[in-house]
């Protein structure tokens, strides 16, 4: 049975081919992640009655509508050059019109803190060259790479093989990632001493076992359900204080942990 539960999304947001070379193959993609957490509404607290956001010019307090909305780069404090959209239109790549493979890597070649988001492609109207791409991306093992381009903005992508469908995951830029070895903090970590890391390894080989997604719940997701079904009841709500924790030093909570570990 399949870990993936979210509802299937229903209509496609983008349609157009993956190309490599001369080959060109329809697709249409889906959302894949989709936010789960508690939508919540911004109301006035006395009433609930519902606030709403609206585009105030900040020179003359005016409402503008949507008509007269257009976009601008802040040149300088202040002073803004404005684009039309038939200027922003033909600054865009030809990647908005299909996702362009150049190249093909093995998937764990592709840093994970590069992912971005995933996407779905499923065929459109292509079902022949989208099974031929489909089997012949699962027997090489190997994953696309290419650009892509999403409403406005170019992005690297991959695409690569996943239950039985193709996946398109959009990539971060390199200098969109921050170097860990550039924080200046990280510079005064301690090696710890013999002990302490012996104890720290015993504590993770107690806690190393398989990877399952089931094991993660939104509990705060179904904690405000909980909550939303007594206040429609009526219920009076008693917020209790978290207790504060205890605070050890490193070699005396590396030996309770372990300790707590062994007797469960």
């Amino acid at each position: 049975m399949s870990d993936l539960q979210a509802a299937p999304s229903t209509r496609s947001i983008w349609s157009g081919r993956i190309s490599i070379g001369l080959v060109n193959v329809p697709v249409k993609l889906y959302t894949m992640i989709k936010d789960q957490s508690f939508s919540f509404k911004l109301v006035r607290k006395d009433d609930a009655c519902p606030l709403k956001y609206e585009r105030v010019c900040t020179f003359d307090d005016k409402v503008i509508p949507w008509s007269d909305v257009g976009r601008a780069v802040e040149v300088r404090k202040g002073e803004f050059v404005v684009f039309t959209d038939e200027e922003l239109q033909s600054l865009r790549p030809d990647s908005s019109k299909k996702i362009a493979i150049n190249k093909f890597v093995p998937l764990n070649q592709v840093d994970r803190i590069f992912y971005d988001t995933s996407y779905i492609l499923a065929p459109d109207k292509s079902d022949e060259s989208y099974g031929l791409m489909l089997k012949a991306f699962i027997e090489k093992k190997l994953a696309g790479v290419g650009k892509f381009t999403l409403r406005t903005k170019e992005y690297p992508v991959i695409v690569y093989p996943y239950h039985d469908a193709l996946i398109l995951t959009t990539l971060r830029y390199g200098d969109e990632v921050v170097d860990p070895q550039s924080v200046k903090d990280i510079e005064n970590v301690k090696d710890p001493s013999k002990e302490e890391l012996k104890l720290a390894l015993k504590i993770i080989d107690t806690l190393t076992r398989d990877f399952d997604i089931k094991d993660f719940k939104d509990t705060f997701r179904e904690e405000v359900q909980k909550l939303v079904e007594k206040k429609m009841k009526g219920e009076t709500i008693v917020v209790e204080e978290p207790k504060a924790e205890e605070v050890r030093g490193l070699m005396q909570a590396l030996k309770e942990t372990l300790s707590q570990m062994q007797q469960q």
